[in-house]
């Protein structure tokens, strides 16, 4: 599962419509619906607006783990 199926789960599972989480990026439902169908590229500045949304870490939305040294 990468990113934007992460993101796809989240809006789903927070009973959201892609109209609700477009104007969260200032979106429109179609355009919101071409980044979730890979259309369109996620901009990196509506990705961390993104995280904050859903309160989620960039680091788990990227399954990115940090090694303890």
């Amino acid at each position: 599962m990468d990113y934007l199926d992460k993101l796809i789960a989240l809006r789903i599972d927070n009973d959201l419509s892609q109209k609700e989480v477009g104007k969260v990026i200032n979106k429109s439902q179609q355009g919101y619906d071409h980044i979730e169908k890979r259309r369109a590229k996620l901009a990196i500045e509506d990705f961390k607006k993104l995280c904050e949304f859903y309160k989620i870490s960039a680091d788990e939305l990227l399954e990115i783990e940090h090694s303890k040294q």
